[in-house]
């Protein structure tokens, strides 16, 4: 892939977490935290709300064995940061 078409690809993929972040904040959720970390995290609480969100989310994703949980376990790691903020 060149350069062009991986600059497009980060950005592209930037505006997707973006936007379900912002979707997580419009529903009193923490601004930084996509959907899918919170519904996993939610789940494992018991929320029946959140184990069917979970489970809806997990379907569109369907070529991940576990979209919802490889989402919270990655906001653990904090990868959504960049590199020099990780820490």
């Amino acid at each position: 892939m060149d350069a062009t078409m991986q600059a497009l690809t980060d950005w592209l993929l930037n505006m997707l977490i973006a936007i379900d972040q912002l979707g997580n904040a419009l529903l009193a959720g923490e601004p930084d935290e996509t959907l899918s970390s919170r519904a996993h995290r939610m789940r494992t609480k018991d929320q029946p709300f959140w184990n069917r969100m979970a489970r809806a989310i997990n379907g569109f994703f369907f070529w991940q064995a576990d979209h919802c949980k490889a989402a919270y376990e990655s906001e653990q790691r904090r990868m959504q940061q960049p590199p020099a903020l990780r820490g």
